[in-house]
């Protein structure tokens, strides 16, 4: 069997043992920690953001962005919905419903014209939504200005997911710090690892500090252990944070690597019958985070599920487009505005390994499984 070729996998260099053998020198080994401070103002450098808190998981940075914009029990938040389930299960763990936003074309992403209509079917009957959550898809931007604007005009927070969109840009600007609240993650398969982790940022400085506090055990300032409110560990340690600070150093190496991945795979695949590339749009780079394509069955001469498989018979990991959240069975009871257009994608869109340290060969023998499926399928059922 030829070695096995991962989806995204980490790609850690030198410079990040360096820096956790400095952890481990000084001691420093729980959370908190002088890795931790300086991940979180370097970090906040890199998107432009004032503030930055450096958190366990990125899911842990969004169930504190949506606690800490009003979201609570009865409450409900508009989402997209082609996304994974890390984005909604937060909306949940505080009691309130998701109502899914369907995506749009030009980006995979939340479509903002039907975010206006849900917006204003709602004001009309005074039922506006708790918080937006609009999710960064791939290591591409949401198309950001009507969104900023319609949130802006009902009075509703925008809370950014863009834990997929780390080192992309919209209009010159990091997705991630345009709305209310960004949150990012470090998961192990993402552009930027720390093993597991996330960060929180806003331009609300109180935000951010009782963000800190709530992530703490929020625990009062006071000498002896005393608590006003609900709090969680949800902290980075300082040994994470160090891996961090050396992953982050190389952020520009590895957005080019992995869009070199796309390139490669775009000239190899370019003219096939029914391929179809997940597009850049015109608004600002796409980190090509993970190469994302289309297949139509009819035209290729096989389905994205046969790809799929034949790939994974070769050792190659390859994984569906997100299954749209308004399918998925634990929400199948709340509303959503469209859905047509994540269906779509879901059913025939697959993504393609993409890690920035995957070598030439690695893609060809990608490519090349891709391309002897229309035939050994069509020998098989003697078409």
């Amino acid at each position: 069997m030829s070695q096995r070729i991962y989806l995204s996998s980490p790609h850690m260099g030198t410079l990040e043992r360096g820096y956790v053998e400095e952890a481990f020198a000084s001691n420093w080994i729980a959370p908190l920690g002088p890795h931790v401070d300086a991940f979180q103002e370097e970090f906040a450098r890199c998107v432009g953001a004032p503030y930055a808190l450096a958190l366990s998981s990125g899911t842990a940075a969004l169930h504190l962005a949506l606690q800490l914009v009003g979201v609570g029990p009865g409450d409900e938040v508009l989402v997209s919905t082609l996304t994974f389930s890390a984005t909604v299960n937060p909306i949940r763990y505080l009691g309130a419903s998701p109502v899914f936003i369907d995506s749009e074309r030009d980006s995979w992403n939340m479509d903002p014209a039907l975010l206006c209509e849900e917006l204003e079917s709602r004001a009309r009957i005074g039922r506006l939504p708790r918080a937006v959550v609009v999710v960064h898809l791939y290591g591409q931007s949401a198309d950001l200005d009507p969104i900023v604007e319609a949130c802006e005009r009902y009075g509703v927070p925008l809370v950014e997911d863009a834990a997929e969109a780390l080192g992309s840009t919209y209009k010159g600007k990091a997705p991630g710090t345009l709305g209310r609240v960004g949150i990012y993650s470090f998961n192990g398969n993402k552009i930027l690892t720390t093993s597991g982790g996330g960060m929180l940022v806003s331009a609300d400085e109180s935000l951010v500090s009782h963000a800190l506090k709530l992530a703490t055990q929020a625990r009062d300032p006071a000498p002896h252990y005393q608590h006003s409110e609900i709090g969680y560990n949800y902290r980075l340690s300082n040994v994470l944070a160090a891996i961090g600070r050396g992953q982050l150093r190389v952020l520009e190496d590895r957005v080019a690597a992995r869009r070199r991945n796309h390139a490669f795979y775009t000239r190899s695949l370019l003219g096939v019958p029914g391929i179809t590339f997940m597009p850049e749009a015109p608004w600002g780079r796409h980190t090509r985070w993970l190469t994302t394509l289309t297949i139509d069955p009819v035209a290729f001469g096989a389905d994205r599920e046969a790809v799929r498989v034949a790939l994974e018979r070769e050792n190659i990991e390859a994984r569906p487009v997100w299954k749209p959240m308004h399918l998925q069975p634990v929400f199948s009871g709340f509303e959503r505005r469209g859905g047509s257009v994540s269906e779509e994608l879901f059913q025939h869109g697959l993504c393609l390994p993409s890690g920035s340290n995957l070598t030439l060969d690695d893609l060809a023998r990608v490519v090349e499984v891709m391309l002897a499926v229309p035939q050994s399928l069509a020998r098989r059922t003697g078409s």
